[in-house]
């Protein structure tokens, strides 16, 4: 249930009537827009007369909420949230993003693909320090040594580092390397004791959607996140498990306009996950571009062909540059402003680059 406040409403006011709901075993989670603000009340709201909230003097109105994703919920908070990742970064209500790099950490080669990327207008790092395999005898990624590598790189290029952790374990590691953005891949995306884990934090999470998972199931996992108390939320379309074997996944980037419907969260595509083959990752990375995602995740390796992990879906610095001239012309072209014929500024690689937001 939401209870809309009116403009007139004091601060003081405001306190009370949290305290009220609060004292009556509810939970509230208060968003402050430039309109106006909402208070969410959260728990079996079936007991709460809606009549009665308004005919308090501050209510505005109130709305039931029937879905079971509360504080991911744009009726909770129709502000788009913005998620600050560090080192003047910041993605989510018209800040749009590129993290680039390797599938996995390999080694000072990092360093190299890092400034190709950066050069090329990426304005996060993204690699693998750990890595979920299918196999156990496949490569499992270089561990705690990655992610030193991986800070020293950001460090370096002054770039946030963004990278997998796999085990509730290991967060407190990665908030002791100063990791910028962790990230919770598809085989993690239910992993429930790994989500409540990185909610303990403040530290942005980069969720990505699972193999078989529907877009409400995505949007609660972010709930076990948010519902923990960190707001600092990314969610990610990288593909679904289909029938269609001529891909690695199916890319759902219908996802992509229905997850801004329905949730003030900004959410990024992965075209190399999505598609699995180079020759695909650019025209997957322009389609979510086009359809409004807030970033892209694209795996690039200046030796694809002898990549220790995801070499098939890897784009070459070349490859990478040429799609980050076309994505930023895409960004020109959503972004317009029709009624005066001037577009925003869309130029990547510059910091974050603040963009008129188009549709809702």
């Amino acid at each position: 249930m939401i209870a809309v406040v009116k403009k007139s409403a004091t601060p003081e006011q405001l306190d009370h009537f949290i305290s009220w709901i609060e004292g009556r075993g509810y939970k509230t989670n208060v968003s402050k827009g430039d309109n106006e603000t909402i208070v969410g009340i959260i728990g079996d709201t079936t007991q709460i007369d809606p009549f009665l909230l308004e005919s308090m003097d501050i209510i505005e109105r109130v709305q039931r909420v029937s879905e079971p994703f509360k504080k991911a919920n744009r009726k909770f908070h129709p502000e788009d949230t913005v998620v600050d990742c560090g080192h003047g970064i910041k993605i989510g209500g018209g800040n749009f993003q590129v993290m680039a790099g390797p599938c996995s950490v390999e080694g000072d080669n990092l360093f190299r693909i890092a400034r190709a990327v950066k050069a090329a207008g990426a304005t996060m790092l993204r690699g693998g320090a750990y890595k979920p395999r299918t196999s156990p005898y496949s490569y499992q990624g270089m561990g705690e040594r990655g992610l030193d590598l991986l800070m020293e790189a950001g460090g370096e290029l002054d770039m946030p580092v963004v990278t997998e952790v796999m085990d509730p374990r290991d967060v407190q590691l990665f908030l002791d390397k100063g990791v910028d953005v962790m990230q919770i891949g598809a085989r993690n995306a239910q992993n429930f004791p790994l989500l409540k884990e990185v909610g303990k934090t403040k530290t942005p999470v980069l969720l990505k959607r699972g193999m078989s998972g529907t877009i409400d199931e995505l949007l609660m996992a972010a709930e076990y996140i948010m519902s923990e108390g960190n707001p600092n939320v990314i969610l990610c379309e990288r593909g679904i498990r289909t029938f269609e074997t001529r891909t690695r996944n199916t890319f759902d980037v219908n996802a992509i306009p229905v997850v801004h419907h329905l949730s003030h969260l900004p959410i990024v595509g992965d075209p190399s996950h999505a598609t699995g083959y180079t020759r695909y990752v650019r025209p997957a990375a322009y389609a979510a571009t086009a359809a409004g995602a807030d970033g892209l995740e694209i795996e690039v390796h200046d030796h694809p062909s002898e990549a220790w992990s995801d070499g098939a879906q890897a784009l070459t610095p070349s490859q990478f540059a040429d799609a980050m001239k076309r994505i930023a012309l895409i960004r020109e072209a959503i972004t317009a402003d029709l009624n005066d014929g001037e577009t925003s500024g869309t130029t990547l690689g510059e910091g974050t680059t603040k963009v008129t937001k188009v549709g809702a």
